[in-house]
């Protein structure tokens, strides 16, 4: 039993990150954007809650550090639990992007359901603050509230939310390698 379902389980991955023409015409576009920005003295700004909170720091890391493209997060607990507390947890992200984001940037909002409240007032927030662009990744249903959001929407047909936040972050750090144009570097 635990063969099979490590099988299927391998399988049904392998067959999220099948590549389809949408999805590889997508994360060029979102190479560009982040060049574009970088290249205008912006940034991007990638929030998500869990799992994807943790997407979001690996994903910013690195798109600074080895892609050269400026990132942040905000995934500091002090910040977190001073705005969650001063302005309620569905707006944290909101005043975040309110404090922190400048006109230009790029925001990348990342929740697996697609309905985190704090992701989607971010995401209105980055429109209100006038970013460049906004970059959703979701799952789950196929007409969740942050694909409506979205100037790009990355979303991962999978009711799994290991299965969804694995390709969420596979897709972002095949970003990051398409950014730097190769895949084997030293950091």
């Amino acid at each position: 039993m635990d063969k099979k379902f490590i099988s299927d389980y391998f399988t049904n991955f392998s067959d999220l990150v099948k590549p389809s023409s949408e999805i590889i015409s997508n994360l060029i576009k979102i190479k560009n954007i982040l060049i574009r920005a970088s290249t205008t003295g912006k940034k991007s700004i990638i929030v998500g809650n869990g799992g994807s909170a943790a997407i979001a720091s690996h994903v910013s890391v690195d798109l600074t550090k080895n892609a050269g493209v400026r990132s942040v997060n905000f995934n500091e607990p002090d910040l977190i639990t001073c705005f969650a507390n001063d302005y309620g947890f569905e707006e944290w992200v909101a005043k975040a992007v309110e404090f922190y984001g400048d006109d230009g940037d790029v925001f990348i909002g990342i929740s697996s359901s697609g309905s985190s409240k704090d992701i989607l007032n971010g995401c209105r927030a980055a429109r209100e603050k006038n970013f460049s662009k906004i970059i959703t990744l979701s799952g789950m249903q196929s007409e969740n509230p942050l694909r409506q959001l979205g100037d790009i929407n990355l979303w991962v047909n999978s009711m799994a939310y290991n299965h969804i936040e694995n390709v969420h972050q596979f897709w972002l750090l095949a970003v990051i390698d398409l950014i730097i144009g190769k895949g084997e570097y030293t950091v």
